[in-house]
């Protein structure tokens, strides 16, 4: 197939494209690089069949010729990047899905979008499924993020609904693997990047708050199975094993073989305090659900980032 990836230098969408690429596909690979790395671009167009494009979707984008498949991964997902580029992450997730929407109406190719866990906002069902509305916060400091991915959902719901486009909707939990920026102030990169210096683990409140990890090659293979069915409406990709975020440190300060110790800090405002995903949609509909264990993910992370240190 011929197929576009928005996002591509991103993390899980690098990922992606190497698996679309492996598998045969001619890939074309969007990304206006704000979050993503040029790194993971470069190594992509190392490749053959892979093309990449430096753009934000924002921006109206024509590709020239068919296309098969669009995967929409460009969004900053990381709460670094809530703060400088918050209007940029709106623009992205109502503007830039429109003009994804409109090339695969103009192409005849099938959305897949990634959306995420963040729609339930701190949530009062637990596990969260995808009938639950949310507990959302429009006006605090993630809301550029979760309300910008909720306004995607409702634009692909109703564009979709008028003009006969093919969608699909992943509700993505904590993904992890090599290829995180380290720098993303997410748990596992700051975690390892911290104990690798033999500085304490910052632990937002007690650490009692919880968080589910899933190995981004278990994400990637719901993602493809997910853009190949036949499933309308939003679908959970995460694992549904859950940890807290205390338990997290000590995993991560093992595995690193550190000497750190934990520091626990103040929680940042509209901190999830729980976070599960139920799958059972995915387990019956695509029948997907996660098969790396989070201690061979981890150990295999972990190892990645020290192989990249900075010299």
């Amino acid at each position: 197939m011929r197929v576009l990836v928005a996002g591509c230098a991103g993390f899980i969408g690098y990922h992606l494209s190497d698996r679309l690429l492996g598998e045969g596909h001619e890939v074309i690979g969007v990304d206006d690089l704000s979050s993503g790395q040029r790194a993971n671009a470069a190594d992509l167009a190392a490749r053959g069949g892979f093309t990449f494009i430096e753009h934000n979707i924002a921006e109206p984008l024509d590709v020239g010729g068919p296309l098969d498949r669009v995967y929409n991964l460009a969004c900053p997902a990381s709460p670094v990047d809530f703060g400088p580029l918050r209007l940029s992450i709106l623009a992205v997730c109502s503007r830039g899905v429109w003009n994804l929407l409109d090339l695969c109406r103009a192409t005849g190719a099938r959305l897949l979008h990634t959306s995420t866990s963040e729609v339930y906002g701190d949530p009062q069902e637990h596990p969260q499924r995808e009938t639950y509305w949310g507990h959302v916060n429009p006006i605090g400091p993630r809301c550029c993020y979760d309300e910008g991915k909720r306004f995607a959902e409702a634009l692909i719901t109703n564009y979709t609904a008028q003009h006969g486009v093919a969608a699909r909707i992943a509700r993505i939990f904590n993904t992890y693997g090599p290829r995180m920026r380290t720098d993303d102030g997410r748990i596992l990169p700051t975690f390892v990047t911290q104990a690798f210096a033999g500085e304490p683990l910052t632990v937002h409140g007690d650490g009692s708050q919880t968080r589910s990890f899933c190995y981004v090659s278990d994400m990637v293979e719901g993602l493809l199975r997910l853009a190949e069915s036949d499933v309308c409406g939003p679908v959970n990709l995460g694992n549904p094993e859950e940890i807290s975020v205390l338990e997290f440190a000590r995993e991560v300060i093992a595995l690193a073989e550190s000497t750190s110790e934990i520091r626990h800090v103040e929680r940042p405002q509209d901190d999830p305090q729980l976070r599960r995903p139920d799958i059972t949609r995915a387990r019956e509909l695509l029948g997907w659900e996660p098969r790396v264990p989070r201690s061979e993910g981890l150990a295999k992370t972990v190892a990645w980032f020290r192989d990249h240190r900075p010299a």
